[in-house]
């Protein structure tokens, strides 16, 4: 049977979750190097001040594993064939990658921490 319907039309599928979750994914991803890139070229800001841009990967992250979950969950639920899941997939491990990428920049903030603590101890 070759009639779209709205239960079967690609338009419906669960897509704009799906390429949400992708473009979501890259900027997490994305998010920590452009800062510390950017802090290169700042007299008032060092590397250090790149790390507020940690919450902001770790958002990004977590809003692209929700999205790829959503728009896997509609895609299966449709029995849509096409390239939604595929998107959903790569936007969802991009944001596992964002996420991991974000708890990094916890503990390398962390451990600068404690070595500044320690270090003006003496």
């Amino acid at each position: 049977m070759a009639v779209r319907t709205s239960s079967n039309s690609v338009a419906g599928s669960g897509t704009g979750a799906a390429w949400g979750s992708l473009l979501a994914g890259v900027a997490s991803v994305a998010t920590l190097p452009v800062a510390i890139y950017l802090t290169r070229f700042s007299e008032r800001y060092d590397l250090i001040h790149g790390s507020f841009a940690i919450p902001l990967a770790g958002a990004l992250g977590i809003v692209a594993i929700t999205l790829g979950a959503r728009a896997k969950r509609r895609s299966a639920v449709r029995l849509v064939t096409g390239s939604a899941g595929r998107v959903a997939s790569a936007g969802r491990m991009l944001g596992i990658i964002g996420v991991c990428l974000a708890l990094a920049g916890v503990i390398a903030l962390a451990v600068y921490g404690l070595l500044e603590y320690a270090g003006t101890r003496d």
